[in-house]
Parts: C-alpha cells; structure tokens; sequence
C-alpha cells in the first residue's frame, strides 16, 4: 500500500514555559499543506529481518535506528503481532525546515499499517502511540488544522480554511536544528489569545500580531530567513512567516505568485481549492 505523508504550517507559535520533563509548552495551530512524501509499505515475505526501509529522493543522513518510521514500527510490534514489513520511502519534504516531515512519514506509517494488517488501534491509540514519537507527530494521524498546547500534541479543533487562497513554501537550504532553536529564546506568556486571531481576525492583521517566537534569533542567526520573509511580502503576501523552528518560510497570497529564487532553493505552491484531509 502507498500513502502521501502531507507536511504542515505553523500559524503563530508561542513558546509557553519549560515543563518539568524538559520540553517546552507551546501554542501554535498546525495547517496541513500538500507538499508530500511517498511511503510505501509491503509485507515482507521474503524472510529475515522484521523490517526493511529503502529510499530514494532526498538523501537521510544518521543513524536508521534514528529514522521515526522505523521507532514507529517497534512501537507497534511491541504492542500487535505484525508480520514482516519492507518499506520504501520517497522523500521529498526538506528535512530541518520546520514542516514536521519525518513526524508525518511517521504518522503515516501507523495510519497505513494499522489498515493493512487489521490492527484495530483505536484513533485515540495511534495519537497515543504517535506522541510518544515527537511532539508534532500525533497532529499527522488526523491531519486537519488545529490549535495545539502542551508539547505540541493536546489538540482543540479550528475553524480556519485558507483553501481560497495561493500557499507559497520556500525552503532557503538552511538546516534548522531544533534543539539550538529553542536554546537561543526566552519562554513567554503570548499577550493574545491565538484561537481568536485566527478564528475572527483578517488574514492582514496577522502581519502584526501573529508571531512566531522562533523568528528573532533565527533571523540573527540566518540572515537570509529574515531577508526571505520580507521578499515574499514584498511580493505581494497578505501574511508570511516561518514555519516551526525553521528554516522555511511561507507566504499566503490571493492572486498567484512568480518569484524567482535560487536553483538551491526548494518550492511548492499549494493552489486555491486544495483541502488536506
């Protein structure tokens, strides 16, 4: 079976206080947006090892034991009797960009198998089990917009629909770690309230007062971030901003823009129409 791993948008994030655990509580909505992965999962018949992964596309560095599919799967099989599985992953999302890419692929991969072998994990189960991956993985199962808080995986439904508008991801190259990310700001207590600036407020006002706390000393640290944002409003954007920790940056416009960035750079615009359920 093949599967479409989507990536999201960050519509405003706050970084809340430190939790005793020590990840961070956040507050931020999460917006699905098409730009897409290919995951394809087959039983293994062959014999051998329990799993197989191969790729193609962009190139995964580090350790495979690392990779979110493969701690899915032991997840799962520590939990249900699966058979062998091999698994193939196109990958296409940019990595480090603030999309939660591998978290999708993740997230994907637990809908996909727990299809294909008759599992039975109740939808509260697979967020469960896809928490225990990374704090944005669990947003993927159902992967519609939402307000998220607590590590990025306590959810509240959202009425915000941006399917009128053009979507424009920018990824500059730049590979944002997200432990330095969060080392270089100070926690706070956002001054408005998130739900209703998304849910009342014009998609103009966010240029002000939608923020993402990530922004200021990533902008210090990459110039060319900060210098990208202003490109796309110079363009024409109704709001941009970068998206999670980095590097990417995205801009929402009502007629379609053509914008002429470096061969380095990696693209995608999601058109009017597209809802990503």
């Amino acid at each position: 079976m093949v599967t479409f791993p989507t990536c999201k948008i960050n519509l405003g994030l706050h970084v809340v206080n430190k939790r005793p655990d020590g990840y961070h509580n956040i507050e931020t909505v999460f917006y699905p947006v098409g730009w897409c992965d290919v995951l394809e999962v087959i039983e293994n018949t062959d014999g051998g090892d329990p799993f197989v992964m191969s790729g193609t596309g962009i190139t995964i560095n580090g350790n495979p034991g690392e990779n979110l599919v493969y701690k899915a799967f032991k997840l799962i099989s520590a939990i249900k009797k699966i058979p062998p599985v091999k698994v193939h992953l196109h990958k296409v999302i940019p990595m480090g960009a603030g999309l939660g890419g591998g978290s999708s692929d993740a997230a994907h991969f637990i809908n996909l198998v727990n299809t294909m072998f008759n599992l039975g994990f109740a939808e509260a189960e697979k967020i469960a089990l896809a928490s225990e991956l990374g704090s944005d993985c669990a947003f993927f199962i159902n992967n519609r917009p939402v307000l998220a808080r607590g590590k990025g995986n306590e959810f509240s439904d959202l009425g915000v629909d941006l399917s009128a508008y053009y979507i424009l991801l920018v990824y500059p190259g730049i590979h944002s770690d997200t432990k330095s990310a969060y080392g270089g700001l100070i926690p706070r207590q956002p001054s408005l309230n998130l739900n209703d600036l998304i849910e009342t407020g014009s998609i103009q006002s966010w240029k002000t007062e939608l923020l993402n706390d990530f922004e200021p000393s990533l902008f210090n640290r990459y110039p060319p971030i900060k210098h990208l944002k202003q490109k796309l409003y110079n363009e024409g954007a109704l709001y941009a901003s970068m998206s999670g920790s980095g590097s990417t940056v995205f801009g929402i416009f009502e007629k379609e823009p053509v914008i002429d960035f470096p061969s380095s750079f990696h693209c995608f615009l999601q058109k009017p129409g597209i809802k990503i359920l």
